[in-house]
């Protein structure tokens, strides 16, 4: 093809009025997968708390920077919101080892903590017990039954 022909053929196609393309009304965006209602609510309900935690947690570092710049310090009333945020914390984390149990990849509990674990992992992340059986930790010392010699 020469190349006076090349500015003739993009004119034509400048003048040939574009294929119909779809609407953007039409296309429907792919559905994500459904979640158990279960899951949900503990998806809702996670937020909550989190939100809550937030709330409480500025609350209780704006009351001791009031108390502090005023020097009067209130212990009490520190160690009753910081108690109230534990609690908070507490209902939290529940929540969300109940929603780390729903994932597929959740091999169990450990037995020390509850805490939900992977399947590869041989130590619990939440206390840090080991996962794998006693039987299987202790190693043969040698094949014969006794100790093998270390030779420095």
């Amino acid at each position: 093809m020469s190349r006076a022909k090349l500015p003739e053929r993009l004119s034509e196609r400048l003048r040939k009025p574009a294929p119909a393309q779809k609407s953007p009304e039409k296309v429907e965006p792919p559905k994500p997968q459904e979640k158990a209602p279960e899951s949900k609510e503990l998806l809702a309900q996670r937020d909550r708390l989190l939100e809550k935690f937030t709330v409480m947690q500025a609350d209780l570092g704006g009351a001791f920077y009031e108390m502090a710049i005023r020097d009067h310090v209130r212990l009490d009333v520190l160690t009753r919101k910081a108690a109230e945020l534990q609690r908070v914390d507490a209902d939290l984390l529940a929540v969300e080892r109940m929603l780390e149990l729903e994932r597929a990849d959740a091999a169990g509990l450990c037995p020390n903590c509850g805490s939900p674990f992977g399947a590869a992992v041989r130590f619990c992340p939440q206390c840090g017990h080991s996962l794998t059986p006693a039987e299987a930790e202790a190693e043969p010392a040698s094949a014969n039954g006794k100790p093998s010699e270390v030779k420095a």
